[in-house]
């Protein structure tokens, strides 16, 4: 099976929109390991509340294509409206970053996702699930990208990491 990584962020009550996508999401697809989520501020908006971020390895079985239209289903269900302006505050955001070995390129679908190479937010969760991660399509190796990434303030947030680990991973997986 392919490893699956989701980025999940959230800047509208994170603390509980992050737990019910999460929620929703294991309904049909298991969650395999949830990185550290971290608050971050808004990219380049000082005056937006901070966002909460972090990422999931979930088992999938749908494809690459109807995985991402299953997460903007969960978005929709959590009241996320896409606006033309791509940083506006949002209720969820969950993005396909990596499907296994694939690589593409289309209008619909970016894979691996282009955030993991900008983002350190995105990158340092990604690389603490999967440390010896090449990104599919090229050499680079997640470890490489996220030590060439300027410095961002990422403050790890504990407690809602072990509350997620706590409500959706089996007990007894070994976790980071």
């Amino acid at each position: 099976m392919a490893r699956v990584f989701v980025g999940v962020g959230s800047n509208i009550d994170p603390e509980a929109n992050v737990p019910r996508a999460l929620k929703l999401l294991a309904r049909d697809l298991p969650v395999l390991a949830i990185s550290t989520f971290y608050r971050t501020p808004a990219l380049g908006r000082p005056n937006d509340p901070p966002f909460v971020n972090g990422v999931i390895e979930i088992g999938d079985t749908f494809g690459p294509l109807e995985l991402k239209r299953a997460l903007e289903r969960t978005e929709a269900a959590l009241g996320r409206r896409r606006q033309p302006d791509r940083y506006a505050p949002r209720t969820i955001d969950l993005d396909l970053l990596v499907y296994g070995n694939r690589h593409e390129t289309s209008d619909e679908l970016k894979l691996p996702h282009p955030d993991i190479l900008h983002r350190r937010f995105v990158a340092a969760p990604l690389f603490e699930l999967a440390p010896t991660l090449v990104l599919p399509g090229s050499d680079m190796a997640v470890g490489k990208v996220v030590k060439s990434l300027e410095a961002f303030p990422m403050e790890p947030l504990p407690g809602l990491t072990q509350q997620l680990r706590k409500e959706l991973l089996h007990e007894g997986r070994d976790q980071p």
